[in-house]
Parts: C-alpha cells; sequence; structure tokens
C-alpha cells in the first residue's frame, strides 16, 4: 500500500504546476510580449500539458470516489472516458513531451548554457522556477507512473500521436522564425539549414524513444507488480 495515496499526491502536484504556471506569467520578460508569446517555447506548452494531465487524474479521482457504490451505468461510461482520456494523456503527452524537456534542457545546459537559456535569464527566473519547470516534471511522472497503472494505446497509434506532436510544434517554430526572422531558441542560430534539418528529425526521434520507454517502464512496472501479488496470494491459498 503506497505511503500517501495517488488522490493526494495527484491534487498536490497538480497545485504545484497552477503555482508555477502563475509565477512564469507574473513574470514581465521581453520575450513574453513577441510573437507567440510564451507559447513559443515547449518548456511552457509542457508546464500546461502536465497541469491539465494531473488536473485530469483529479477530476477522475473525484469521479471514481463519487461512482463508488453507485449501480449507474451512465456515471460508470463518463468515469471509463475520463480514465480512457488520462492513459491517453499521460501515454502520447506527459510522459514522452515531459521526460524530453528535462533531458534535452539538462543536456544542453551542461554544454553551453547560452544555447538554451542564456544567464540573462537569471534576472527574470529563480532558480527555484526554473526547477521547477526543467527538472520536477521528470520525479512527477515517474510517481505518477509508479502509483497508477495506465492503459497505453495500440504503438502505431501512440508513435502517430507523438509525431504529430513533434512536427507541428517544429512547424510552430519554423513559423515563428518566419514572422519574426528569429529563432525560439538560440541554438538554432548556430545551424546551417541541413543541419537544422537533421536536427528536426533527432529530435522527432528522441520524443518516439522516450514514448516507447513510457510503454515498456509501464509494462514492466505493472507486470512485476501482477506478479508479487499473485505470489502473496499463493501461500494463503495453500
Amino acid at each position: 500500500m503506497a505511503l500517501v495515496p495517488c488522490q493526494v499526491l495527484h491534487a498536490a502536484i497538480l497545485l504545484s504546476y497552477c503555482s508555477i504556471l502563475c509565477n512564469y506569467k507574473a513574470i514581465d520578460m521581453p520575450a513574453h510580449q513577441t510573437y507567440g508569446g510564451s507559447w513559443k517555447f515547449l518548456t511552457f506548452i509542457d508546464l500546461v500539458i502536465q497541469a491539465v494531465f494531473f488536473g485530469i487524474c483529479v477530476l477522475t479521482d473525484l469521479s471514481s470516489l463519487l461512482t463508488r457504490g453507485n449501480d449507474s451505468q451512465e456515471q460508470e461510461r463518463q468515469l471509463k472516458k475520463l480514465i480512457s482520456l488520462r492513459d491517453w494523456m499521460m501515454a502520447v503527452l506527459a510522459f514522452p513531451v515531459g521526460v524530453f524537456v528535462v533531458t534535452m534542457f539538462w543536456s544542453i545546459y551542461i554544454y553551453d548554457r547560452e544555447l538554451v537559456y542564456p544567464k540573462l535569464l537569471d534576472n527574470f527566473i529563480p532558480a527555484w522556477l526554473n526547477h521547477g519547470m526543467h527538472t520536477t516534471v521528470l520525479p512527477f511522472v515517474l510517481i505518477e507512473m509508479r502509483t497508477t497503472h495506465h492503459q497505453y494505446p495500440s504503438r502505431s497509434c501512440g508513435l502517430a500521436a507523438v509525431c504529430t506532436f513533434a512536427v507541428g510544434y517544429i512547424l510552430w517554430v519554423c513559423w515563428i522564425h518566419h514572422v519574426t526572422g528569429v529563432w525560439v531558441y538560440p541554438l538554432l542560430e548556430h545551424l546551417s539549414p541541413g543541419v537544422k534539418i537533421i536536427f528536426f528529425a533527432a529530435v522527432t526521434v528522441v520524443i518516439n524513444v522516450f514514448y516507447l520507454v513510457g510503454e515498456v517502464l509501464n509494462n514492466y512496472i505493472w507486470d512485476t507488480q501482477k506478479c508479487i501479488e499473485e505470489g502473496r496470494e499463493k501461500p494463503k491459498s495453500e
């Protein structure tokens, strides 16, 4: 049995993301006033994804509590729809995008922070908020995967959805450059057109790999859990 009920974890994590989003939007940064606003940054999009996902988790928990002991088939159908939406969001968006943001950000930051997070931003974004956006996302999704079983879609549908998201964001970044003449990330300013194409292709592949990692990890955790539970039941039956 979990030390902290997953319902409490969902509510706490949702409040955490709401706080991070509110504090981030309250910052008066020049980048927020330019074309695309905060929505041009994958970090901000990921924060919204995580907040919406954990909001659906909380809503699912509440619906589950309300329908417990209730024989209403309509409420059962609505709960199943919520669970399906929650599982789809975890598989296709919350896990792969969240893990991608954390790993990509810190990998580039360690190599040369000016390519992704210029030192100038330290004047606007406090360290705790930076970690809220680029660090805590990873442990939060791992905790969610460990405490709640998620039914993944078929692999072809899941990968197609992840590719759609990745390509859509890449096109959005290219459109912003077309309109403003400035790349969203300083890193892209240093790449030739040919290298940019390779970079975008590699990014799409990596985020698909993270989808597969999530699928394998989810199956491993819950197959192992099932084996442990079956092992405990055997002595009782004997």
